[in-house]
């Protein structure tokens, strides 16, 4: 079902107020259990909800499916030229398994041509489109209405529900909130990248002139990135950038950091 899909979450750490260094948060079968468990409830209670209007978590089928059909052809893979959740799982599966130093860049760049999660009003009896990510056609968000009001209000819906009571929400409300919920979802996750990367600047501005191991992650008109291995910092290569090409492997020393901006500049080792 779901696909394999590895994102990086890296997080500061701290000693005496102080951001000292960023590590990369470890995933161990607990937190994969954990997970299935999430997705698991949350199935249950979006098919409990059938026969009443209420919020639905989607991811829609990928309207640039033709670029991801491309990005496995740059692999000498080939995928359906229809989207297939299986097939680009299996795909994914045998990429982490073939080159795990690059396996995150891959998914974080299928990840953005799969597009954003949403919340949208599901009329009772019409079916909202499913969850491409996670293969399901039944989903919500209701395992954590301590954060996010989405969950709250399925829980709403639930406890109406089950109390044989009226839905507390008209769908024009329902619809409003769908909308409101994704809007500011989308706020706050381009505040999380900028706040990652003014972090990243902070533990690193005390290393200018360290050599490190990494990884071009992107080669384009505005420049070329890299990531370095140890610590896992993303930034500009702003010397040397001649001749580099996505997945190469080089050494590259800091030369600038800008904390108000978040940015990380490297030259060539």
């Amino acid at each position: 079902g779901a696909l394999n899909l590895q994102t990086d979450e890296i997080h500061p750490l701290v000693l005496n107020n102080q951001v000292i260094d960023v590590v990369k948060q470890q995933k161990n079968h607990a937190t994969e259990l954990i997970e299935d468990f999430m997705i698991a409830a949350n199935g249950v209670v979006a098919r409990l909800l059938e026969k009443v209007s209420s919020l639905r978590r989607i991811v829609r089928t990928p309207e640039r499916w033709d670029r991801i059909v491309q990005l496995a052809a740059t692999k000498s893979e080939k995928l359906p030229a229809q989207p297939d959740s299986k097939a680009l799982n299996d795909f994914l599966l045998r990429r982490k398994a073939a080159d795990p130093d690059h396996f995150a860049d891959l998914s974080l760049a299928v990840i953005k041509l799969i597009g954003p999660g949403e919340y949208v009003l599901e009329r009772a009896g019409e079916p909202a489109p499913g969850h491409f990510g996670l293969a399901v056609q039944d989903y919500t968000h209701s395992t954590a209405p301590n954060r996010r009001f989405a969950d709250m209000v399925t829980q709403r819906l639930v406890k109406s529900l089950l109390a044989g009571q009226s839905n507390p929400y008209s769908e024009s409300e329902l619809s409003t909130i769908a909308a409101n919920c994704t809007e500011k979802e989308n706020a706050a996750k381009k505040v999380e990248r900028e706040m990652s990367k003014r972090l990243a600047a902070v533990a690193m501005q005390h290393r200018i002139g360290e050599v490190f191991d990494a990884i071009v992650t992107g080669a384009t008109d505005h420049g070329t990135f890299v990531r370095t291995l140890q610590p896992r910092i993303d930034g500009l290569l702003a010397q040397g950038e001649q001749g580099l090409d996505v997945g190469d492997k080089l050494r590259v020393k800091l030369i600038r950091t800008d904390v108000q901006r978040g940015y990380i500049d490297f030259a060539r080792a």
